[in-house]
């Protein structure tokens, strides 16, 4: 079938006759009136028919004007959906992050993402940073998020820092060393609640007792959940030794507090990693816009 006779018809049939339809085509009525009798011809039916100074549609016209319609229609629907797919109003991004960004920065960024792209589909996985990388290589994920030490990548990976995160050492309120300086020797005098072992800022507490020569903290109380420890430390015992992303919000209410070490500043690296040289879905581009932005 001639889409193109087929678009000169229904054109006509939406605008009630040949003179306006060549006017809004910038097609001479003649030229456009010729293409139209050919495209009866090769379809074997009339399409239209005189009725008094103009025309109007035959039976079998008028049953195609619809169908034609109808086409054109979803046409225009498919025309928006590749513009907006384009322009990253749609898509579907898959995420891996690690637990630090996963928990407490993705979903406020995917928040204020989806408020100007609702149509964009997204998917998270929290997962460790070694498998995050898997899955970017694999193709399995468009974007992989970490948060800890900065870490060796392939390098067919592109790791943007986004900020660095500060590790903080946090007490109850009523603790002696709330809000106090003190060293790290008399630090690790205190009991610690951790994470499990294998945690990432767990194996960087003891690190740093190894790099001071200072006795490994007793860890009496450990958890599987960082909130649970967190909880426990609130409840006056023990110390913590954490992403100030997880308590800033606790020490700013005044639930805990934090003990400044002497000579002591650990950081984390927040970074966001994509394949090197492979340009990103138009929707992955505009998180990593955002996000950059809001970092």
């Amino acid at each position: 079938m001639n889409l193109h006779a087929l678009r000169l018809f229904h054109v006509i049939a939406s605008t009630g006759g040949v003179t306006r339809a060549s006017e809004l085509l910038s097609i001479s009525q003649p030229a456009i009136t010729a293409q139209v009798k050919k495209f009866e011809k090769e379809l074997g039916m009339t399409l239209l028919q005189p009725s008094g100074r103009g025309i109007a549609l035959t039976e079998a016209g008028a049953g195609l004007a619809l169908l034609a319609r109808r086409l054109f229609a979803m046409e225009q629907q498919i025309e928006h959906y590749c513009e907006e797919f384009r322009g990253g109003a749609r898509g579907h991004i898959r995420i891996a992050a690690t637990y630090l960004p996963a928990q407490f920065l993705i979903p406020a960024w995917i928040a204020k993402f989806k408020q100007r792209y609702e149509n964009v589909e997204m998917t998270i996985t929290t997962t460790n940073s070694a498998d995050a990388f898997r899955q970017l290589l694999n193709m399995d994920a468009d974007i992989a998020f970490y948060g800890g030490l900065t870490e060796e990548h392939p390098d067919a990976i592109l790791a943007e820092q986004l900020f660095q995160d500060e590790l903080w050492f946090v007490v109850a309120p009523n603790h002696p060393y709330a809000n106090r300086e003190v060293s790290l020797r008399d630090m690790m005098q205190e009991p610690f609640v951790m994470r499990e072992e294998g945690s990432s800022t767990r194996e960087r507490l003891l690190a740093l007792c190894r790099t001071y020569n200072v006795p490994a903290p007793r860890i009496p109380l450990q958890f599987n959940g960082l909130h649970e420890a967190i909880m426990a430390v609130i409840a006056g015992y023990g110390a913590n030794f954490v992403s100030s992303l997880v308590v800033r919000e606790y020490v700013r209410r005044g639930e805990l507090c934090r003990v400044h070490v002497q000579d002591i500043r650990l950081v984390n690296s927040i970074a966001v990693c994509t394949r090197r040289d492979e340009p990103l879905p138009a929707a992955a581009a505009n998180l990593v816009n955002l996000i950059r932005s809001e970092a």
